[in-house]
């Protein structure tokens, strides 16, 4: 088959320029980069200073892989509370569904990770590098000293905070006061360096060389974000009605009845971090970053026109989309009451009992029927815990054990229990309950089901 000839060349180099060229971010000021900035600022201390928070003379939140715990202030979760992640899980998605169907994709523009990460390698490239237009005409260069040490500082400078983040990751691994001083002293296990380098090696990837693209293309979130969007969605629009016919005019020279608002200075795209022309419309690479918004009012200021050309806006407010706000409400408030009431009713201890895997029963030298049980306490709590053993539904057994039931502070416990029948017991089997008594008085009777047998 041959090639269509009908074909635009101009369209199709613009189409090819579109993609394969570099995106030079122009710096923006205005009210939504202002919030931004703050709350990049606020999140990065955050992330930065969670790890350093002591409580009893620990690091507060820690994810010890070793010990397979989850530490929170006085909070141990473990394997077997698996459920608190599935409804935190639960609470997050439906939180960012309902934001979604609100704002559009808010998230990506204001709070996530990436788009953080990225503006913060864009300010150091503006030091560093200078404007749009100085860095344009400064990778259009030959290669010269001036050029490579600014390139050099900038990649390095790069560098040293993706090692940073790597750093910061990992204290929430290992504790913060042991990891820090160890890789610089370098006294860190190679496993840990390897751990720290890869999530720098991420860091530098993604916020400097893939950039836009990770929305674009790999975050997934851009894909299945237009299945939340109504006709109440806010999102980024350009006025169309107001703004059309488009063209260039001079600041003093009175607008002309043929022309829009739109003054066509093209700043809403060399501001846009993802390099789209939001006059195009709704696009599934905008992130509602809002740069276009404040670049627009800055010029829409500039020639005493009214602001507002592009900004948040929605389609209708309709009964049935308040409906699914207050679905997604429901939904995120029961999760949480929900998540209150089991952490409100969950339990220290975690225990678990084993039948003898050898034999169902034996007879002892008395000539009693006896069944032994390996009992295993998991304490997740910071102090050993002492229980009394009994059981509930057998009359006139005798438990015997070898040592005392001591719980020890985080960590699993066994114990071997030996379970004596009275004299001419004959029941083949019977279901039954052991019952481990905290002998303080601090923490309910644990109680675990079993069967005791004989044949």
């Amino acid at each position: 088959m041959g090639v269509d000839k009908t074909i635009d060349k101009n369209q199709l180099i613009f189409q090819t320029k579109h993609i394969d060229e570099k995106i030079y971010v122009k710096e923006q000021k205005g009210f939504f980069q202002k919030i931004r900035r703050y709350l990049g600022v606020l999140l990065m201390l955050m992330f930065i200073g969670i790890p350093f928070i002591q409580y009893q003379g620990e690091q507060a939140v820690l994810f010890d892989v070793a010990a397979q715990h989850l530490k929170v202030f006085s909070y141990y979760f473990y394997p077997q509370d698996l459920l608190i992640f599935t409804l935190i899980f639960i609470i997050a998605a439906f939180s960012l569904f309902f934001v979604s169907s609100k704002y559009g994709r808010i998230w990506c523009g204001f709070t996530c990770p990436q788009t953080i990460w990225t503006f913060l390698f864009l300010w150091i490239e503006h030091r560093i590098e200078g404007n749009r237009q100085q860095r344009i005409k400064l990778d259009k260069q030959p290669l010269n000293f001036n050029k490579a040490l600014k390139k050099v500082t900038k990649h390095f400078t790069w560098l040293l905070i993706s090692l940073f983040t790597g750093l910061v990751f990992m204290s929430y691994f290992v504790p913060a006061t042991e990891i820090y001083p160890r890789f610089f002293t370098l006294t860190s296990s190679s496993l840990i360096i390897a751990w720290v380098l890869f999530f720098a090696l991420c860091t530098y990837v993604n916020a400097s060389w893939v950039r836009e693209k990770m929305c674009q293309h790999m975050c997934p979130y851009a894909r299945f974000q237009s299945v939340m969007f109504n006709a109440n969605t806010k999102v980024v629009t350009y006025d169309k009605a107001r703004g059309e016919q488009r063209g260039p005019r001079k600041l003093n020279q009175p607008k002309s009845e043929s022309l829009g608002d739109c003054v066509d200075c093209n700043l809403c795209v060399v501001v846009c971090p993802v390099g789209i022309d939001i006059r195009e419309g709704l696009q599934y690479d905008c992130i509602n970053c809002g740069l276009c918004i404040d670049a627009c009012d800055e010029t829409m200021a500039k020639f005493s026109y009214a602001k507002g050309l592009i900004g948040y806006t929605g389609e209708t407010t309709s009964r049935t989309n308040k409906k699914a706000d207050f679905g997604y409400l429901t939904i995120i408030l029961l999760s949480v009451v929900f998540l209150l009431v089991w952490l409100a009713n969950r339990s220290q201890f975690e225990v678990t009992v084993l039948k003898d895997r050898h034999a169902l029963y034996r007879i002892n030298n008395a000539g009693d029927v006896e069944n032994s049980y390996q009992i295993k306490i998991l304490n997740k709590t910071n102090t050993a815990t002492e229980f009394e053993l009994g059981n509930y539904g057998l009359d006139n057994f005798i438990i015997e054990t070898s040592q005392q039931v001591m719980a020890h502070a985080q960590t699993t416990t066994t114990f071997t229990v030996t379970l004596i029948a009275p004299e001419q017991y004959q029941q083949k089997f019977k279901l039954f309950e052991f019952v481990l008594i905290d002998k303080t008085g601090k923490h309910k009777p644990l109680k675990i089901g079993t069967t005791f047998h004989y044949f």
